[in-house]
């Protein structure tokens, strides 16, 4: 049974003919009848023309209300919105305020695979939805009904993307503003920084508000992530449409832009002038590494497999190899992490950072010991002959916890499953 059910009425014309309105009521009866018992949310989309008297007020209204259609109205929750895009995102509000996922959605039939299209961009595979015919069938009634129609065509998406696309960006960022964090030691031939939490649009708690990355187990969805995106390029001055992020298997794996894509990685390198790169952070660590002489650079991701792995180093190698970058002009940015007071690992995980250096675990006896991956890193860049001048992994918020800091960062350890994540990035100007 679903959780929440949805009327599509956007499409509605509504006259004065009485059997409209004694159509619209059997139909809504029935809605009401199967699914008020066991759904928590039930709403009807429309497009700014249905409204009903609440509370002694009462706006302009095309029905007549002494049908019995006002009183029925009031069982639903009205969403109408002058556009597809705003109704269904302010229905995703509400169905995510409930913390609901099962969603029945009654549609004209001709309307099916437009529905579904604009399902597709603004919900993830979080969310479980079926698909149940609108039955309101009228002589030139209220839907003029027609074949299913089953393909969207590559034009009509694009429009539906433009719509979503134009409505995302008409919304107020959240929490603040956005806010990238920048090192000195890092010229400026590069664009580079490392973002926050504040400054987007995404509303979920846990992913608020400058989440920059989408999967199928997260309620944000792309369209939501790439407005966030845009922002951010336009706030620090990169081209958005050259934007590549890792992906991330924990692992020391490089991909060498201009080589073969691998299916995944955990570091880039480029020196190609205005592509931006970036890693993805949530506790983990995204480092950002520069050479200002051979105008090279790269990003890698640092959890604490990765660390152990040696991912760092595996980066300023490729970087050494491909550019003939030099071990003293490369300089190396640790991005904001999970510090050593929130982060454990059973004993014996933990016993391979010891092994490294016993600085790196705190109350090592124990059963689990808290681990310093920050220090870990530093430490193998070192032991690879990175300058320690070149390494920066304190000060300008770069050393704040991020499970300790809700207000300035997203964090796994702290929220879970469900969680946002932050950018490390860089790019060479054009």
């Amino acid at each position: 049974m679903a959780e929440a059910v949805l009327i599509d009425l956007f499409d509605l014309k509504l006259n004065s003919q009485k059997n409209c309105h004694q159509t619209l009521l059997k139909t809504l009866n029935a809605v009401q009848y199967h699914h008020a018992t066991k759904a928590k949310f039930l709403c009807i989309m429309c497009c700014s023309n249905i409204s009903y008297e609440r509370d002694g007020e009462q706006d302009n209204c095309e029905l007549e209300t002494g049908n019995g259609l006002s009183a029925l109205l009031k069982e639903f929750e009205i969403v109408s919105c002058p556009s597809m895009a705003a109704c269904l995102y302010t229905i995703k509000q509400k169905v995510d305020e409930r913390n609901l996922s099962s969603i029945k959605v009654i549609v004209p039939r001709h309307r099916k695979a437009l529905m579904k299209a604009f399902i597709d961009q603004l919900f993830t595979d979080v969310y479980n939805f079926e698909f149940e015919d609108l039955q309101v069938t009228l002589r030139g009634g209220l839907f003029k009904q027609s074949i299913e129609i089953n393909i969207i065509t590559a034009q009509e998406l694009r429009e539906i993307q433009n719509e979503i696309e134009t409505f995302l960006r008409s919304l107020p960022a959240l929490r603040g503003e956005l806010t990238i964090i920048t090192s000195p030691l890092i010229p400026d031939i590069f664009v580079h920084g490392f973002t926050t939490r504040t400054g987007g649009i995404s509303y979920i708690p846990t992913l608020s508000s400058f989440n920059l990355f989408s999967s199928s187990k997260r309620r944000d969805p792309k369209a939501v992530v790439q407005e966030n995106l845009r922002r951010l390029a336009n706030a620090a001055g990169f081209n958005v449409e050259k934007f590549y992020r890792i992906k991330t298997h924990h692992s020391n794996d490089i991909w060498i832009m201009g080589r073969k894509e691998p299916d995944s990685y955990d570091g880039i390198t480029t020196n190609q002038r205005g592509v931006t790169i970036a890693a993805l952070g949530a506790d983990c660590i995204p480092i950002v590494f520069a050479d200002p002489v051979k105008k090279a650079c790269g990003v890698a991701h640092a959890g604490w497999k990765g660390t152990l792995l040696g991912v760092a180093m595996a980066t300023v190698n490729a970087m050494i190899a491909e550019y003939g970058c030099s071990l003293e002009d490369i300089v190396v940015v640790l991005g904001p992490s999970v510090g050593p007071c929130c982060f454990t690992l059973p004993r014996e995980s933990a016993e391979a950072f010891h092994n490294l250096h016993p600085a790196c675990v705190q109350l090592f006896d124990s059963p689990n010991p808290y681990i310093d991956i920050r220090k870990a890193t530093r430490i193998l860049l070192e032991r690879g002959g990175i300058l320690p001048r070149n390494i920066q992994d304190q000060n300008q918020d770069l050393n704040l916890c991020t499970s300790c800091h809700p207000d300035k960062f997203f964090s796994h350890v702290r929220d879970g499953l469900n969680f946002g994540t932050q950018i490390g990035f860089i790019s060479i100007r054009e």
